[in-house]
């Protein structure tokens, strides 16, 4: 029998490897931007301006023309060809944008304006906190969800505790990766980021449930056999229809990344990226951090821990 639960100590430390850049890109945000990801519209507030010209042009003519406008650290970002531009700024009236409008046809010639969105301050912080409290709230629901369905199991709290883990393991690998895109290809998270977010914690937590159950269905079959045994066993027995799950809307996502239109392509990015890490945390991680709790490998590298000093 494969023994995937054996192993254990090199899926922590590749979880480490990959998490470890993308806290370490958070932190730059942090310093740059005052929040982990750089925020679109959505979350700070401001205004969006996307328009075709005829032809292709520069993202710094285009910054030129529209800080002539008196619009101080406007951001300009060119799509597909070069003939569409989005330009980003703090929150403008229509007369401005009009003003601008006229200013590049000016410059460029004529152009079609395809959308114009604004996001006051009060929207802006309300997003925010809705952010941060449907994650808490996902999370805490979780928890009470599977400490009641797994309460006739010793220790049902650690099921949901690892649950968690998992969940958060694969919430810093999106946050991360977008961190990551946002200091290198200015990538801006918008209300799609959150979507992703959440999606991926569902699907990471479905999977890790799917796994909990069937070591619950067996734990009472298979008394005396060691812990480990019967975790690896379930792992194997459910490892099939996770990946089965998991592939076909990988597979699907992959073909919207290449062939879908440019304003989801973050969106679809995120939560490929997230699935792949879900698939990998309900089997390699939620589930070994199960088997350490249980054994007291955890108290037990704590206590090496404490004794170190005093073996030198």
């Amino acid at each position: 029998m494969l023994d995937i639960i054996g192993k254990r100590k090199w899926y922590f430390l590749l979880s480490a490897l990959i998490i470890i850049p993308g806290l370490v890109a958070i932190g730059l945000s942090f310093a740059r931007y005052g929040a982990p990801v750089r925020l679109g519209i959505d979350f700070t507030s401001g205004s969006l301006l996307e328009v075709e010209f005829g032809q292709a042009v520069l993202p710094g003519d285009v910054r030129a023309v529209v800080e002539g406008q008196g619009i101080a650290d406007p951001r300009v970002q060119t799509v597909g060809d070069g003939r569409t531009v989005v330009i980003r700024t703090k929150t403008i009236e229509a007369e401005t944008k009009l003003a601008i409008e006229a200013a590049l046809e000016r410059q460029f010639g004529s152009l079609t304006e395809l959308r114009f969105e604004t996001v006051g301050p009060s929207v802006g912080r309300e997003v925010t906190r809705a952010a941060v409290a449907a994650v808490v709230v996902a999370a805490l629901g979780i928890l009470a969800y599977i400490v009641m369905a797994f309460r006739k199991v010793p220790n049902a709290f650690r099921y949901g505790v690892c649950a968690l883990a998992a969940m958060l393991h694969d919430i810093l690998v999106a946050v991360g990766l977008f961190s990551l895109m946002g200091l290198l290809a200015g990538w801006e998270a918008d209300a799609l980021f959150l979507t992703a977010l959440l999606t991926v914690i569902g699907f990471s937590v479905q999977d890790t449930i799917v796994v909990f159950d069937r070591i619950r269905e067996n734990v009472p079959k298979r008394r005396g056999e060691p812990y480990e045994l019967i975790v690896n066993r379930s792992l194997l027995e459910t490892l099939h229809r996770s990946l089965a799950t998991q592939l076909n809307a990988m597979f699907v996502l992959i073909a919207i990344l290449f062939f879908g239109g440019a304003t989801i392509k973050q969106f679809v990015a995120v939560m490929l990226i997230g699935m792949l890490s879900g698939s990998y945390s309900s089997i390699f991680n939620a589930v070994p951090l199960l088997v350490v709790w249980e054994k007291g490998e955890i108290g037990s590298f704590f206590r090496q821990l404490r004794r170190q000093p005093a073996v030198q």
